[in-house]
């Protein structure tokens, strides 16, 4: 018995509409094609198959409205549903939801889950959002929290908001602010710290950050919030440009690592915060503000986990 062969599409030539404006090249193609494995789109960039206005660009190329997307014929993937996610975690984002109208979602985020699949992870935070609002056809992630991260996280159910909030995060529209659990007694004197920031992708894929002047500047504002003694301090980090593992590694860089940080941080200190049943990283997203479109502004809070506020207890004894 043959195997029936996988449906082929023809050339395709897309025109970009304004809605799509300032979007990447490579996403507006994973929502245009659907069907077609991510893998397969991102080597179609990379070989140059893919053309705008008859040129080549890169993958990071942003579209402008009016352009004119040429798409090489390409194989397609049968059209399997995706695989259902497990239901208790369907259930437990569904109750992280801290508010929700017709084009924004903000969840408080539990610490452990990824905000999308990808580096062996079959699903994340969009994943699942986009089974349990299947009628949010344009849903998207506004920005990302680490995996290992909690706290408040944005998801754009509508265009024109995935737009608005990313031009607010341009500017200096959104507010964000961060709790961190940190090694030692944190100066009150010690209110910025200015140090640039460089990304590295290790061989194993793993990326690591480090302050170096060859980086992009990054600025994180620091205030302290509880003391534990010289053991531990606990700090609210409002990052003023959002570099990644922009608040784990200028915390590091002042001498005041984060807890449970496994990539920057102090392994002593990690497994004494542990000890007290402290088992995760002691960075959560707490406090945001953001503009809306039609005028005012969004004030949100989350709450910490359970394991969060059991180990500050103990400290405090």
């Amino acid at each position: 018995m043959t195997t029936p062969a996988q449906p082929t599409t023809g050339v395709q030539l897309l025109e970009v509409s304004p809605e799509f404006a300032g979007q990447r090249i490579d996403n507006f193609l994973r929502t245009q094609l659907k069907g077609v494995p991510k893998t397969l789109i991102y080597r179609i960039l990379r070989k140059g198959e893919v053309r705008v206005n008859k040129g080549r660009i890169k993958p990071e190329y942003k579209l402008q409205a009016g352009d004119v997307v040429r798409v090489p014929p390409l194989r397609m993937a049968e059209r399997d549903e995706p695989a259902p996610l497990a239901l208790g975690l369907l259930e437990r984002l569904e109750k992280a939801i801290v508010y929700e109208d017709k084009a924004l979602i903000v969840l408080n985020k539990p610490a452990g889950i990824a905000v999308h699949g990808g580096s062996g992870l079959s699903y994340g935070v969009i994943e699942a959002f986009r089974q349990l609002r299947p009628d949010a056809k344009d849903i998207e992630l506004v920005h990302r929290l680490d995996r290992d991260t909690s706290g408040l996280l944005m998801i754009a159910k509508k265009r024109s908001m995935l737009r608005h909030l990313h031009e607010a995060l341009r500017g200096d529209g959104v507010d964000k602010r961060y709790m961190a659990l940190v090694r030692g007694n944190w100066p009150a004197a010690k209110k910025k710290i200015s140090a640039p920031l460089l990304k590295n992708n290790l061989r194993s894929g793993e990326r690591m950050v480090e302050v170096n002047p060859e980086g992009k500047e990054a600025l994180t504002v620091f205030r302290v919030l509880r003391r534990f003694g010289e053991f531990a301090t606990l700090v609210e980090a409002s990052p003023i440009t959002g570099r990644t593992h922009q608040i784990r590694v200028h915390a590091k860089h002042a001498g005041h690592s984060i807890a449970g940080d496994s990539k920057y941080g102090d392994e002593e200190f990690t497994r004494e915060i542990r000890e007290m049943g402290g088992k995760r990283l002691f960075l959560h997203a707490y406090a945001l503000t953001v503009p809306l479109p039609e005028g005012g502004e969004l004030k949100v809070e989350a709450e910490v986990d359970e394991v969060w506020g059991r180990t500050l207890e103990r400290l405090g004894a």
